[in-house]
């Protein structure tokens, strides 16, 4: 603990020692490139993907938690409708998420992100289909590009900015209406009430944004939903 606080004490003392031009420019050009280095193989390796639905959920379950195994329910269903899974490539609701695109035959795909702590990448991912990262955003980008829909188990604060991310671009007709799915109303019901007794209510979002997410208790209801929108849309998988 104490050496933890050491080390945040020096990350804080970096960030606000005055630097000059040159080291500005240094650190800036060569995070651009790794940032352009990160975006262009996220899109060479996901180009082809075809469509895939993502799954977001904390890194922290176990696996021995009702979520999890719903989570690796939900996508082992997922790929024998033809889907393949998104994942953010670690452990808890990832792995399981990874763990039933595997077991089903279908396209296992872990966007992982470099943590100092937390997160290694699972065993379930298809070995040409892990990719790292350092920057959070980019990460963000391929989510949101290559997904054609989102289930969203229990999670923190990774899986709200995640889940957020994906309703403010649809909101904002930043990318098409695909499916958002919460599963679990005994995690998710607080929230939406909150959302619909301050945000609604104070006019800070319309009555029609509350219609950009579904929310559901199974995996057949969340499968359901997906199929729904692709049969709507004549839209097949084609794997």
């Amino acid at each position: 603990m104490y050496n933890d606080l050491l080390d945040e004490e020096e990350r804080i003392r970096e960030a606000i020692t005055p630097k000059d031009w040159n080291e500005i420019m240094t650190s800036d050009s060569w995070a651009v490139f790794k940032i352009m280095a990160e975006l262009v193989d996220g899109y060479d390796k996901l180009a082809r993907i075809g469509p895939c639905v993502t799954i977001f959920g904390s890194a922290r379950t176990k696996n021995n938690h009702k979520y999890y195994k719903l989570a690796e329910e939900i996508a082992y269903l997922l790929t024998k409708k033809g889907f393949g899974i998104i994942s953010g490539g670690g452990p808890g609701i990832m792995e399981a998420a990874n763990k039933g695109a595997h077991f089903g035959g279908g396209k296992s795909v872990g966007l992982n992100i470099e943590l100092p702590t937390e997160q290694g990448s699972n065993p379930f991912i298809d070995p040409d289909k892990l990719i790292t990262f350092d920057y959070f955003f980019v990460r963000k980008v391929m989510f949101m590009k290559y997904s054609q829909g989102y289930i969203v188990l229990p999670g923190g604060f990774g899986t709200l900015d995640e889940l957020f991310e994906a309703i403010t671009l649809i909101q904002t007709h930043k990318t098409v209406k695909f499916p958002i799915v919460l599963v679990s109303t005994a995690y998710w019901q607080g929230l939406i009430e909150w959302i619909n007794a301050r945000l609604l209510e104070e006019a800070n979002i319309s009555a029609e944004d509350m219609n950009i997410f579904s929310l559901v208790d199974t995996a057949e209801e969340a499968i359901q939903i997906i199929e729904t929108y692709y049969n709507k849309y004549a839209l097949k998988p084609n794997f």
